[in-house]
């Protein structure tokens, strides 16, 4: 798992601390998968340890009409869905699947403008290493899970900078192994409250990060 109530300086530095984790898959038939946009320079500095290629796994969070915030549930770029059935019967179903679209389509674009047209690396018999920044709830990257093993990798693997103790336990159920720097004890309710510099990644950083991945 991981330490307790650690800081990082900026992703980079989370990057570098989570690597040493997972050296076990070093020059082995692995792909990092980062989660856009703030995994991404966690995910370079993980996948340029390991010599493994970088890719994306990109999830967009479909948010309540009233509350944009709370989300309702997940789509992936090819329109794999996770959804809360109970919330979603409260809401109007054809403001749902117009938003859904709407995501998709965000989604989409994003990898054309981060990949310019690069085929996504398919995870069929490899170790698949999901990367992200930190979690809260998890449910994010449960859907990049849900997804990523629809292509039947041989191993997946939750990487993260930092996670609640109840999400790591979850997350530890729910893939081959969940690995984090940090689990602190008491999480204090925001990824950010755990950097000293958390600010926002923007697609021109995340387009260098890939440019300049050398794998």
């Amino acid at each position: 798992m991981g330490l307790n109530n650690l800081r990082f300086r900026d992703r980079i530095d989370a990057g570098k601390r989570l690597a040493p984790l997972l050296d076990k898959y070093r020059n082995q038939n692995a792909v990092v998968y980062a989660l856009p946009r703030g995994g991404v320079p966690v995910g370079k500095e993980v996948a340029s340890a390991l010599k493994c290629p970088l890719d994306l796994v990109i999830v967009r969070k479909i948010g309540h009409p009233m509350y944009p915030e709370y989300a309702l549930g997940a789509v992936t770029e090819d329109g794999f869905l996770v959804v809360d059935k109970e919330e979603l019967a409260k809401v109007d179903i054809g403001w749902f699947e117009a938003e859904k679209q709407r995501q998709i389509q965000e989604a989409k674009r994003r990898r054309e403008l981060y990949l310019q047209g690069k085929e996504p690396i398919k995870a069929v018999d490899k170790i698949a290493i999901l990367v992200d920044d930190g979690i809260a709830t998890g449910s994010t990257m449960l859907v990049a899970v849900k997804k990523v093993k629809q292509e039947k990798p041989a191993k997946i693997v939750v990487a993260i900078a930092v996670s609640p103790k109840e999400t790591a336990q979850r997350f530890a159920r729910e893939v081959d192994e969940f690995v984090a720097v940090t689990i602190p004890e008491i999480f204090l309710g925001a990824i950010g409250y755990y950097y000293d510099d958390f600010s926002q990644v923007s697609d021109e950083e995340v387009m260098i990060l890939l440019k300049n991945k050398g794998t």
